[in-house]
């Protein structure tokens, strides 16, 4: 079983920045396949970022159009936390953020109905 937190949302200005963290439990988190999806008011939930579980040559990254370049997701194992780095905020990105996992060696899934494990959501709000 896989716990996970989110911390590090707020209130910010349009080209404003947020890093976002979810802290794991469990000892194999580097197995584990990770993402950031987001939810707006009224709207289904919305894939922004994911990244794979560690391999030989470290982990591969994939992001939603909406937010390449502007979005960074990175996480540190030996601390059991997953990040998500936004730059130049805009209003659109309002919503709340979640982070995801699946026991996943490979692989960087897009739907939310490919992992098994979420946190609670963190509540982010950018104003124009």
């Amino acid at each position: 079983q896989v716990q996970l937190v989110e911390s590090g949302g707020g209130f910010v200005q349009a080209g404003g920045s947020l890093r976002l963290s979810c802290a794991a439990s469990g000892p194999t988190f580097s197995r584990y396949a990770m993402a950031w999806f987001r939810q707006a008011p009224g709207k289904e939930r919305e894939f922004v970022g994911a990244i794979s579980a560690m391999g030989w040559s470290g982990s591969s990254t994939y992001y939603a159009d909406s937010v390449k370049g502007r979005f960074t997701i990175s996480r540190d194992n030996a601390k059991n936390t997953l990040y998500l780095q936004m730059n130049s905020l805009k209003p659109e990105d309002t919503a709340v953020y979640y982070c995801a996992a699946v026991a996943m060696t490979w692989g960087t899934p897009r739907a939310p109905d490919e992992y098994d494990y979420w946190g609670q959501g963190t509540q982010v709000t950018v104003s124009s």
